[in-house]
């Protein structure tokens, strides 16, 4: 297999080169991936090895997030698509005989992503010093290796040509030309560029040997970390333990009755403590988004330190974790409702859309931890938390963030709110089909319409900067290719449109006159 692993992942290195080099990603990302995965499978096939069940698993987030990589273009969940498709990619080398992904806790992630990383630095280097085959012939020698003479004949046999082609090229005007029709396609003038891409090329499949060698050797006979004896032992008192959840239980009471008594139902109690309604909402979801999180933390960290060492003991600290829990879910939800008013008042961004949606898989999260401490078994926490992450992800995907803040905040304008143009033109092509489908509705008043069309004409300025990099088949990607059809419906009414583009930022002028700024492309919220 040594010479068929090497030459497949020299094949994959030249693939990422003609995928990737100067070009924007886009269809390319998926495509390097299933090449990989098939590559690998095959090889790993041929030396009857296949993957266990559970390992297959994970090729749904691995497929579905990398497809997303070119549908969807709103920066935070196009980032996440491509981190959990390469983090879903490397538990499934690190599991791929044995399938233990699922019964693995947070330090068995830690230390196979640290494995796999030293599997990439050396397993290749004992492949391509290894020139003396261990495989044996019939007759009992031991088989040559046939490939390193092959290029150190090669590389000695370059300057020799060169010498011969210089002195044959003196003698004769057309082999002169020919050469120098050879050199012209070959176009040397770039010889920096192509050293450099041929030693990438080299190390992407330097480490590309490293991951196939790790699924084939080091993916089978793991032995989970903290199954016969914990990693941190139980070292923190129950007393101790029990006044820190017992103090911050009481907290968190004190707020919980302060909430039901101004925010959930007094409305007139907010307006008589001097604030008004929005103002009180806008104050704090951040905030009690971090207390969420910090009591997460802390939970989990009780629980693993703490010694309960009879039942009573155990029932207690069961009990003060689940009500400390309930609490932490009843201020996400005064969060949550914090967070709606404040969308209401002042419209929807990114930022505050991913808030939303987090809260409800973080109170997913917290509601399973929940079930964990019950059923005593926290070793689930790490695959809960890796598949709330997913549910996230695939959430703010399915959701698709620009077309929902686009339909929102025009929703609230047709409401008598205030439409952001600038920040509508900050979206991404995902929300183009929105705006051009609102833009054509007659239902909308024309200082709505004028507005949207606007939005229009900042992002079409957008994508003429940056078409240079997204014309190329690599490049492809969906919602840039559907925008550009759906510009192309109200390509003929935008041009009553005017552009200044001689001031920062660049206005556009509506047909009545009105102006527009555009907004910063690259602003996120």
């Amino acid at each position: 297999m040594r010479k068929q692993l090497l030459l497949t992942s020299l094949f994959l290195g030249i693939a990422f080169d003609i995928l990737f080099w100067g070009k924007a990603p886009g269809i390319s990302f998926a495509i390097f991936i299933i090449l990989c995965l098939l590559a690998g499978y095959l090889l790993l096939r041929s030396q009857n090895l296949h993957p266990a069940w559970r390992s297959l698993l994970l090729l749904v987030p691995i497929i579905f997030f990398s497809a997303m990589t070119f549908i969807r273009r709103e920066p935070f969940t196009l980032f996440l698509n491509y981190a959990l498709t390469l983090f879903s990619t490397a538990v499934f080398v690190m599991t791929y005989l044995s399938g233990l992904w699922t019964s693995y806790g947070l330090s068995d992630y830690a230390a196979n992503l640290f494995h796999l990383m030293g599997s990439m630095l050396t397993l290749p280097w004992a492949q391509i010093t290894n020139t003396d085959s261990q495989q044996k012939t019939s007759n009992g020698r031991k088989k040559k290796n046939n490939v390193w003479p092959i290029v150190r004949g090669s590389l000695l046999a370059i300057p020799v040509l060169l010498v011969f082609a210089a002195l044959f090229s003196s003698a004769d005007l057309v082999f002169e030309q020919r050469v120098d029709d050879l050199f012209t396609y070959l176009n040397l003038e770039k010889i920096t560029e192509y050293i450099f891409r041929g030693i990438y090329i080299l190390f992407i499949a330097y480490f590309l040997v490293g991951i196939i060698k790790h699924a084939e050797s080091r993916s089978q006979n793991e032995k989970l970390i903290g199954i016969d004896k914990p990693i941190v032992a139980p070292f923190l008192g129950f007393t101790e333990a029990s006044i820190i959840l017992g103090s911050v239980l009481l907290l968190f009471s004190a707020f919980v009755i302060i909430q039901f008594q101004y925010f959930f139902f007094g409305q007139t109690n907010i307006t008589l403590a001097g604030f008004t309604y929005s103002e009180y909402a806008r104050r704090g979801f951040g905030e009690l988004v971090a207390v969420a999180v910090f009591s997460l933390i802390l939970l989990q960290s009780l629980s693993t330190i703490t010694k309960r060492d009879t039942d009573k003991k155990k029932k207690i600290f069961s009990g003060l974790f689940i009500g400390l829990v309930i609490l932490v879910i009843i201020i996400l939800v005064s969060s949550f409702q914090r967070l709606f008013l404040y969308e209401s008042a002042y419209g929807f961004s990114r930022l505050r859309t991913y808030s939303h949606v987090f809260m409800i898989w973080l109170g997913i999260l917290l509601a399973a931890i929940v079930a964990i401490q019950v059923f005593k078994h926290r070793r689930g926490f790490a695959n809960i938390a890796l598949l709330t992450l997913m549910g996230f992800t695939a959430s703010l995907n399915l959701l698709n963030v620009d077309t929902f803040i686009a339909h929102q905040n025009i929703n609230r304008a047709v409401n008598g709110r205030e439409l952001d143009i600038s920040y509508l033109s900050t979206l991404t092509s995902d929300a183009v089909p929105t705006l051009v489908k609102e833009y054509s509705s007659s239902n909308f008043p024309s200082k709505i319409k004028d507005g949207i069309g606007a939005a229009l004409v900042c992002y079409k300025m957008f994508e003429e900067d940056d078409v240079s990099q997204t014309q190329s088949w690599q490049s492809f990607h969906f919602s840039d290719w559907i925008a550009v059809r759906e510009l192309d419906k109200v390509q003929e009414s935008l041009i009553s449109y005017q552009v200044q583009d001689d001031a920062w930022p660049t206005i556009v002028i509506s047909p009545n006159g009105t102006e527009y700024p555009c907004g910063d492309y690259y602003l996120y919220d």
